[in-house]
């Protein structure tokens, strides 16, 4: 193996290790409102674009419908989405976010950002730069 090689598969375990944490902190700081559990809240993200069927939502979250349905049920009895009847198969409903939904959503995204804008403030100057300057290659390489 190459020293280049070498050097990238540590980075890329780096990455990955640094990435997940960043993730789960970030659920940590949306999530805890109304204790709401990641997979709720992906939910909802997802439902913001469109109403989507429980098949739909298990596809996008990569789990199966019977789960995708009981997660759906919780959001349902707690307000943040509401079921409709599906346009064109009388067999399926359509979810779609209500407007509590939207806003424990717009909540959600608010807590994170606000939690890494502070983080980010308390980090020097030359970390911020590194922190910038990073951006747009994890961007490069997200579309890779």
């Amino acid at each position: 193996m190459s020293e280049t090689s070498k050097f990238s598969e540590q980075a890329a375990t780096e990455l990955l290790m640094a990435s997940n944490l960043l993730v789960r902190r970030l659920r940590l700081e949306g999530s805890g409102l109304e204790s709401l559990t990641w997979t709720q809240v992906a939910v909802m993200h997802r439902l913001e674009t469109e109403p989507m069927t429980i098949a739909d939502l298990a596809r996008s979250e990569s789990i199966k419908p019977q789960s995708m349905g009981a997660t759906v049920a919780i959001l349902e009895e707690g307000g943040f989405v509401e079921r409709k009847p599906h346009p064109s198969d009388g067999r399926q409903f359509l979810f779609a976010l209500t407007a509590s939904g939207e806003e424990m959503r717009r909540a959600s995204t608010a807590a994170k950002r606000a939690w890494l804008a502070r983080a980010i403030e308390e980090l020097g100057p030359d970390d911020r730069a590194a922190l910038f300057a990073a951006i747009n290659v994890l961007r490069e390489l997200s579309e890779k």
